[in-house]
């Protein structure tokens, strides 16, 4: 193991409270902006009461949503009007969508969104049952840095203003660079310093591992957290591979980068940020412990050894692959009379609903001989360990760093030898020779946020905020009526899921409110979107969506449900239209 970084970074509520909580400064007033708590920001409150020192401590991480949390009377309102802040260096929206999910978490109060005035500050106006009017301003920290990739964001930020001080110094008004915020640039300073390899894989593994305090708080609605945690470490994965990319002279499309393993693993601490960058090696395969569970009403992703135990208990001809870590990736393919179908899950392995969907679904449709499948469950099983790994510190996150293969690249995208996962894939088409792939994929349950290179993840916006099960057909542009059919059957046969209808509805009318809009076509209740696109081996790619970046329990049991059952629709449908084709 090499060490790149390894210091500790002491905590800026501690440091405000050494250097402001004397009793030297006796009737000062201080305000600050932290990435904490609200306990922790209550508890130094109440010493530097006790110095006799009015201190209000603030969430620097999404403002407007904590100040209706802790600071608004909301007894008795009846409409609240939120104009926000449309900064000129930054995505018009991009304080619309820090304020998600305030139209969840005010139902039951007419609530209107509105742009604002340029700067960096919210004005709400709530108006009561009794005719009352109440109007609030609500600062929203920001400042502008250069990132890693030499383009400037607008970025959340600590900020402290102090007056009133005993000592007759100057008052303060300005940017506070709290531990969470050093973290981040410290380690990418860090990697942007190191002498890498002019050849990919750069490393086996780039570990980024951090223990530090913050904001880990459930919201009333769906799977909702703020999470600073989280966003730290999908703030660092993402900006690392874009660093790469920028690096390589990829384009910030790309998904071909192999830089190898990147696994920021940030945990919850006490005290003192601590960070350490390391270079590791992959040592021996070792998968996380799980219980095992009934596959039929599973409340959290099984281990991969039961899911091989179960894909083996399937007939058919078997085939496997291998990963980049040494982990088999096995499949089976088993001929019938209908038209070929490939189904895939586990491609991007911190997608956690479809391994245990398509499994049930192809359980019930091999029940029929006349069903033509090729299957793999778990297509990149070296993140599905990292995602289980990753999970045991934090189990709510969505873990981006699962996402991709060890290789550092989306497996769809591996076309040098060796080839790796993808090669499971390509033995499955070589077998059946299937013109329709299910491609069975999730995305995050809640909020998705970077919050230290300008708040909506860049690339993915459209992806930040849940907006129900989602899905993306790719066709051959002589397949784009075949397409339409099957995408119109499919949303049929799921009309019939108990639920999904109105948790799409939901999910769609809250992002729709903080996204500006619905971008995307809704058919029978599920947002679709087909495109023209010649990249896939197959003439037809069914893609799902669900929002399962990390839920358990019985949301998890809907997701599975849900990605069964377009299996099962999709074939059926599938084999109809190409009937009446034939």
């Amino acid at each position: 193991m090499t060490i790149l970084l390894d210091e500790r970074i002491p905590r800026t509520l501690d440091s405000l409270v050494r250097e402001w909580g004397g009793s030297d400064h006796r009737g000062m007033v201080l305000e600050a902006w932290l990435f904490e708590d609200e306990a922790a920001r209550r508890r130094a409150e109440q010493v530097f009461a006790a110095s006799g020192i009015h201190a209000r401590l603030r969430s620097a991480y999404k403002p407007l949503v904590h100040a209706f949390l802790e600071e608004f009377d909301l007894k008795g309102v009846t409409r609240a009007i939120v104009r926000y802040p449309v900064h000129e260096k930054a995505d018009r929206l991009r304080f619309l969508s820090e304020a998600y999910p305030l139209a969840a978490l005010l139902e039951g109060i007419d609530t209107r969104f509105e742009p604002g005035e340029t700067g960096l500050t919210y004005r709400v106006t709530l108006e009561y049952a009794d005719e009352s009017v109440a109007e609030h301003e609500v600062f929203a920290p920001n400042r502008l840095r250069t990132n890693h990739l030499d383009q400037v964001d607008l970025t959340p930020t600590g900020w402290l203003k102090v007056t009133g001080r005993a000592d007759g110094g100057t008052d303060l008004d300005e940017p506070l660079e709290t531990e969470i915020e050093q973290v981040f640039h410290k380690v990418m300073s860090t990697i942007m310093a190191h002498e890498w390899p002019s050849e990919e894989p750069y490393a086996e593994t780039l570990a980024i591992d951090v223990t530090i305090p913050g904001i880990e708080r459930p919201l009333d609605y769906g799977d909702e957290v703020m999470s600073t945690r989280e966003a730290l470490h999908e703030d660092f994965y993402f900006s690392i591979i874009e660093f790469f990319k920028h690096r390589s002279g990829r384009p910030p499309e790309d998904r071909g980068l192999q830089p190898g393993q990147i696994v920021p693993d940030i945990r919850a601490g006490e005290g003192d940020a601590q960070v350490r960058v390391s270079l590791r090696s992959f040592g021996t395969p070792q998968d996380p412990e799980r219980p095992e569970q009934d596959i039929e009403t599973a409340d959290a992703a099984p281990s991969l050894a039961q899911i091989h135990r179960e894909l083996a208990a399937l007939p058919g001809e078997t085939f496997e692959g291998m990963s980049r870590e040494g982990r088999p990736i096995p499949g089976i393919y088993r001929a019938g009379s209908r038209p070929a179908v490939l189904v895939t899950g586990g491609q991007h392995a911190n997608e956690t609903s479809a391994p245990v969907g398509t499994l049930r679904a192809v359980r019930r449709l091999l029940a029929s001989p006349d069903a033509n499948i090729a299957y793999i469950p778990v297509e990149n099983p070296d993140g599905y360990a990292l995602h289980g790994r990753l999970c045991e510190g934090s189990p709510r996150h969505m873990h981006h760093a699962a996402r991709y293969t060890s290789l550092g690249n989306d497996l769809e995208y591996g076309r040098a030898e060796p080839v790796y996962e993808i090669g499971a894939r390509n033995q499955a088409l070589a077998l059946s020779g299937a013109q329709l792939h299910l491609n069975f994929h999730g995305y995050p349950a809640h909020e998705w946020t970077r919050p230290f290179t300008g708040y909506l993840p860049r690339g993915f916006e459209l992806w930040t905020i849940p907006k129900g099960f989602f899905l993306i057909i790719r066709h051959h542009p002589a397949w784009a009526g075949t397409a339409r059919t099957l995408v119109e059957a499919v949303t049929n046969g799921l009309s019939a899921v108990p639920g999904l209808a109105e948790f799409n509805r939901r999910q769609i009318e809250i992002c729709s409110i903080h996204s500006g809009g619905t971008p995307y076509e809704i058919i029978n209740d599920v947002p679709c979107l087909l495109t023209s696109d010649e990249r896939n081996p197959t003439p037809l790619t069914l893609i799902t969506e669900f929002p399962d970046e990390t839920i358990y329990g019985e949301a998890y049991r809907f997701a599975h449900t849900v990605q069964m059952a377009t299996v099962i629709a999709a074939e059926e449908a599938f084999a109809t239209i190409m009937a009446g084709v034939a």
